[in-house]
């Protein structure tokens, strides 16, 4: 007779079997991640769940798995009308049934939902978090067969996360409504801290908390200080010419100015912000996902409904407001695991006017009587400055976020191999010591009541009346790094506060004083070296003209597809997805094409064997793929 042990085990390889052939079928994919089998495992179990996992992880397959392998429907709450629209469409295409209700349907579509759910096809069902909660909403669903509910984005709950919502708190009556429903919830983004608040406001119940790496290898992180933002930003593009990126910028002037100049430079670009019309917005969003638009320059406004695959650099022209922030931005890129960039360009007019907004915020909150308004304040300045140190600071960019998540990150001894501080994009500023005591001694002559670039001014040797107003031109310390730029000797002082030697006042002016660890560097009693951009050995040389092709993809294993079958079959993609009317990386995702380019299957056999080719894909789509395949061996035996 099998032990209990024996049993368990035989049990978990059923049900390992039954995932992993309806993974092959449906989704296309020979294999699970571990951290995706526990997940689905638990689902199954109907174990409420924490399931934290990196962007283009896969965390979607964590709840879509368990909803086709049991008896009933699952309720999946997101955030926005946008991401469920995606999502839906791309089961659809896959041969799944999912729904979604939401405000923007029409009383007809809403009806054929209704019908849906009444005859029992429904396997997943999108909602809002304020439509879950309606009166007499989840009962009905109850009757209908609903027997899991599962929360996306789930780090919108935390006022303790990056992107609270208040409408996500209410699912806390989840638990009291209906407390033998199982709840699963999914993150890409969450500390040990949000961890800890979403358990606790969801009330889950022994869940099981399954947390992936963080790090996102495929991405390259690049960050400098930002001086011709308009060439910089450029050369990313350039890089990168007929991909698709996105450019993030702090205000709604930023974005219409950086598109202007950026559209006579010829970047297929628009421009998306809260001030723009629903229209307006929806047409941008509709030509960036149907690949009619290379380029969107937006506010955080722009992003997190927006599951496009193959965006291949995002790009920051100033200071996120935090690290969390910058994780769930930056990880829109290379969601389809090929190789993308992440560039910032900061300045330390960013920090200064997030930790403005920021006071500025909380002490309206603060007058409005919010509870936790000093708590909150305090958190978000945290957050800022980690940031800020993560930014000015010359430590490898995937080892820095990892540990930020509470995770340690291995690396060899040549570092991750895909940041500027590992690829030796940084070089060591000769004299640092005596440049920093030069700037932290012209803080004090300064009385410590200036900001960072009238300091700069003093230290370059500015003659302007101000200087002559404020007898600054007489101190010793004026003129002293003249021969250096605005931009080197800003960088210095950035770096400085980024290293906590110099701090920046509380208030409305952001004057620099002296940290207990700044006396120290200007006494000589604590080493300090400074860092500043060089050409990367992968830069040189390159052409910035017009047109230029871009960077190749390379897939597992170092191989290079064919770059003339990848775009062939980027071409029959786009032109299969205008016909149906759906984004085209919902046909085929570039890591799919590329894989095609790469291998060239001449039979449905070996189209079948691409990974990201499930059953109904290769029954739809085969034969127009394998056609343009031998079409082009043909062409060019």
């Amino acid at each position: 007779m099998d032990s209990p042990l024996e049993l368990a085990t035989k049990s978990s390889q059923r049900t390992d079997a039954r995932a992993l052939e309806l993974v092959r079928s449906v989704f296309g994919f020979d294999r699970l991640r571990p951290m995706q089998a526990s997940a689905i495992e638990a689902g199954l179990a109907g174990r409420d769940a924490l399931v934290v996992m990196p962007t283009g992880g896969g965390k979607s397959l964590c709840f879509q798995v368990p909803a086709l392998l049991r008896d009933g429907f699952t309720v999946v709450i997101s955030p926005l009308i946008s991401l469920m629209q995606d999502q839906v469409i791309g089961l659809r295409e896959l041969g799944v049934e999912a729904r979604m209700l939401t405000s923007a349907q029409d009383a007809g579509e809403k009806r054929e939902v209704e019908r849906a759910l009444a005859d029992g096809s429904v396997k997943l069902l999108y909602v809002a978090p304020e439509r879950l909660m309606t009166d007499g909403f989840l009962a009905r669903l109850e009757e209908q067969g609903l027997t899991s509910i599962a929360i996306d984005e789930a780090h919108c709950i935390s006022h303790w996360g990056h992107d609270f919502r208040p409408e996500y708190r209410m699912l806390g009556e989840l638990r009291r409504a209906r407390p033998h429903l199982p709840i699963q919830a999914f993150t890409a983004t969450a500390t040990p801290e949000v961890r800890a608040d979403i358990i606790q406001a969801l009330g889950l119940k022994d869940a099981a908390v399954l947390v992936g790496g963080f790090d996102r290898p495929n991405l390259t992180y690049r960050i400098q200080p930002r001086r011709d933002l308009v060439r910089q930003v450029y050369e990313v593009i350039q890089r990168h010419a007929g991909r698709a990126g996105i450019v993030y910028c702090l205000r709604r002037s930023d974005v219409e100015k950086l598109t202007a100049d950026l559209s006579a430079l010829g970047v297929r670009c628009a421009a998306y912000h809260a001030g723009l019309s629903a229209a307006e917005r929806t047409r941008t969003q509709t030509k960036f996902l149907s690949e009619d638009l290379d380029v969107v320059v937006a506010t955080v406004a722009f992003g997190m409904g927006i599951d496009r695959s193959d965006v291949r650099f995002v790009v920051h022209a100033s200071l996120p407001k935090g690290v969390e922030q910058y994780s769930q931005e930056t990880g829109r890129a290379g969601r389809d695991g090929l190789p993308a960039e992440c560039v910032m360009f900061y300045g330390g007019a960013d920090f200064h006017g997030w930790k403005n907004l920021i006071e500025h915020s909380a002490r309206e909150a603060a007058a409005a009587g919010v509870e936790n308004a000093g708590a909150d304040l305090d958190n978000a300045l945290e957050r800022l400055s980690h940031l800020w140190g993560f930014a000015t600071g010359a430590r490898c960019r995937h080892k820095t976020l990892c540990e930020y998540f509470g995770q340690i990150f291995e690396s060899s001894a040549g570092g991750c191999g895909a940041c500027d501080v590992c690829l030796s994009e940084l070089a060591q500023v000769e004299d640092s010591k005596i440049i920093a005591q030069k700037i932290l001694s012209c803080v004090v002559r300064c009385e410590q009541r200036y900001g960072a670039q009238h300091v700069t001014d003093v230290l370059r040797g500015a003659d302007t009346a101000r200087m002559r107003q404020t007898g600054h031109d007489r101190l010793s310390t004026f003129g002293l790094l003249k021969e250096h730029s605005n931009h080197a000797v800003r960088s210095w002082i950035d770096q400085l506060i980024g290293l906590e030697h110099l701090r920046v006042a509380e208030g409305k002016y952001p004057t620099l004083f002296l940290s207990k660890s700044g006396v120290e560097v200007m006494r000589g009693e604590i080493a300090i070296t400074f860092f500043t951009p060089v050409e990367s050995k992968a830069k040189k040389g390159r052409s910035r003209e017009k047109g230029r092709a871009s960077e190749p993809l390379v897939i597992e294993g170092g191989i290079q597809p064919d770059p003339e079958l990848f775009e062939t079959l980027r071409e029959l993609r786009r032109a299969i997805a205008k016909e149906r009317g759906i984004p085209p990386y919902l046909v085929f995702n570039d890591r799919t094409l590329a894989l095609f380019a790469a291998h060239k299957p001449a039979s449905e056999e070996g189209f079948r064997a691409i990974k990201g080719v499930g059953d109904k894909k290769a029954q739809d789509l085969g034969p127009q793929f394998l056609e343009a395949i031998a079409n082009h061996l043909r062409a060019n035996s």
